[in-house]
């Protein structure tokens, strides 16, 4: 893979990113007024369906056959990669403390990495191990866990570590799922579409049941002082924290592979501080930053060592780079279609195959108020 296309890759998965973390000071904003983190999530997640609808109609081209031969991967999507990390880790932090169960959440990345190691029958390469330290340090420091330590707000309880560990595997579910090129023709927004459907029926039913609690108020919503009706609130998360990560999380994914893509994806938690920073006035730590650096570090290692090439049958791998740069969609599709890439990296002696939110959640809002 050429270097601009890598680079126009980790440029989509920022966006994705940004976006997502944006649903923070939103989400915020409605649960300051009594709705519940549940009612939230599901008019973010149905929002972002709704609006992907025609999108995925036309991204799919009268292919429905894509989708009666891949239904099981559009079901997996919405279950494990939409519904299964939001879920749990609303139910993580009713027996944790904030930062702790978001540390579980982002040992994702971790599982990442342990995964394609096992399907690729070999051990992570040493940048690989240096990334994911550097990486979990920096997470660490952005969470400001040793305060949280010393002010003893850690909480351990075996209940929260497995709900923080079940939302750990629906992270890794979204990079690994979102990832997968090699066995599937279904287009980007077909899968983040049918996905997100999946995942606010999923929502609906645990609403519904009573499993997870959920309040609709239709008082103003306010962010830092200024007021604005509570259904604007809803489509910002609905639009601009739904259907657009969704949508270039999945098209940067299948660009980038999963390990380097859940990597980038890390830099959600920079920009969750960032816009709580220029949203809420709240001014992050100097070891905020610092744990930034960090992150950015782990992402640069894990990013040359992706970036290397391999020799194959006398030609290096990256030769293949400019096929995949002809396919790359670059942040916002064309007249509804994102067209699918092919991932054609090689790492040591086998091809790296990535199969494929992120809770995607609430992170900045829940850091406010527990859901449980």
């Amino acid at each position: 893979m050429s270097t601009r296309t890598t680079s126009a890759g980790i440029l989509v998965a920022l966006v994705s990113a940004a976006t997502f973390a944006t649903s923070g000071p939103f989400a915020k904003s409605l649960l300051t007024t009594g709705w519940t983190p549940g009612s939230v999530v599901f008019l973010r997640i149905a929002v972002a369906a709704v609006v992907l609808l025609v999108p995925t109609v036309r991204a799919l081209r009268g292919r429905w056959h894509l989708v009666r031969r891949e239904w099981g991967q559009v079901v997996a999507f919405g279950l494990l990669a939409v519904a299964l990390p939001q879920v749990s880790f609303f139910y993580a932090v009713g027996h944790l403390s904030v930062g702790v169960a978001l540390m579980l959440e982002y040992l994702g990345l971790v599982l990442v990495v342990i995964w394609q190691s096992a399907v690729g029958r070999r051990l992570p390469g040493p940048a690989t191990t240096l990334g994911v330290l550097l990486a979990l340090v920096g997470l660490a420091l952005v969470l400001d866990a040793l305060s949280i330590w010393q002010s003893g707000g850690v909480r351990i309880d075996g209940i929260g570590v497995a709900w923080g560990l079940l939302a750990a595997v629906g992270l890794a579910s979204y990079f690994l799922m979102s990832g997968r090129t090699h066995d599937t023709a279904l287009p980007p927004l077909a899968l983040a579409g049918g996905g997100l459907v999946v995942g606010a029926l999923a929502f609906a039913a645990l609403g519904a049941t009573g499993v997870l609690p959920m309040e609709f108020h239709a008082y103003p919503a306010q962010l830092n002082g200024f007021s604005f009706p509570w259904w604007a609130a809803v489509l910002e998360l609905g639009v601009i924290a739904g259907a657009t990560p969704y949508v270039t999380g999945i098209t940067a994914t299948r660009v980038l592979g999963s390990k380097l893509a859940s990597f980038v994806g890390l830099s959600e938690v920079l920009f969750t501080v960032l816009l709580a920073w220029l949203l809420l006035g709240e001014l992050p730590r100097a070891i905020q930053l610092v744990g930034g650096l960090f992150i950015l570090a782990g992402v640069a290692v894990v990013r040359a060592e992706e970036s290397r090439p391999v020799r194959i049958g006398g030609r290096d791998s990256s030769d293949a780079g400019s096929a995949t740069e002809a396919n790359l969609a670059v942040a916002v599709p064309l007249r509804g279609q994102v067209p699918i890439v092919a991932d054609d990296r090689v790492q040591g002696d086998g091809v790296d195959v990535s199969a494929a939110e992120d809770h995607r959640g609430v992170v900045g809002a829940v850091e406010q108020q527990s859901p449980l």
